[in-house]
């Protein structure tokens, strides 16, 4: 999934720097799914940093034209990754749109905010994927307006399995600037953590949902 193993580690890097991923084995956090972690991501944090949103735009862009080419169009999947979709579009130079998780209830009903044209080639943007099934229900509401999708850059990826397959599942290329594999050995190297934390965050991802149940 990802690019260039020296941009999964400053990404990493900047992520622990600036508390945009938190690491607590010893007191975990709980998700809305009510799994219990000791990791918590919250990649918004990262827009408060203009050299930390700078560096994670100009690389978001950089996959994009490697892998993609130039898309037509930028989508941002609501609400996490529409500031850094925006971001992303602007070094582009190319249009922007955003896809809510199911249409408004008034007004037009849109899923998709923004204009978009049927054939449109498009690069879908994501802050965090876990299970990825947000992110895939974004690709779908874009498909049914007729749009191109021709894959989705991410900030960071938990790595699941469930992801990988999911997302192999719907014949989605998936490409992330980094995740959790190069965020524990950054966090090692930088005394973050220690050898035996490491051991404790490993097992958490080999099992979340029955992890310190």
């Amino acid at each position: 999934m990802i690019m260039n193993k020296d941009t999964a580690k400053k990404t990493a890097e900047l992520l622990l720097q600036v508390k945009a991923i938190k690491l607590s084995p010893s007191k975990p956090f709980q998700w809305a799914s009510g799994w219990k972690s000791p990791i918590y991501c919250d990649n918004r944090v990262t827009l408060s940093y203009p050299s930390v949103r700078i560096f994670l735009k100009e690389e978001i862009a950089k996959i994009v034209e490697l892998e993609y080419g130039k898309p037509d169009v930028i989508a941002g999947v609501a609400t996490g990754a529409i500031a850094i979709g925006i971001l992303v579009a602007q070094e582009l130079g190319v249009p922007f749109v955003y896809v809510r998780p199911e249409p408004k209830k008034h007004g037009r009903k849109n899923q998709i905010e923004g204009y978009l044209e049927s054939g449109q080639n498009v690069v879908v943007i994501e802050d965090l994927i876990s299970t990825g099934k947000s992110s895939l229900n974004a690709v779908d509401a874009l498909k049914e307006e007729g749009a191109v999708v021709k894959g989705m850059v991410a900030i960071f990826s938990y790595g699941f399995e469930i992801a990988s397959n999911n997302f192999k599942e719907k014949n989605i290329s998936l490409k992330t600037l980094s995740n959790y594999e190069n965020l524990l050995e950054q966090a090692l190297d930088s005394n973050y953590i220690s050898d035996k934390e490491l051991v404790t965050l490993q097992s958490w991802r080999s099992n979340p949902s029955e992890w310190n149940q």
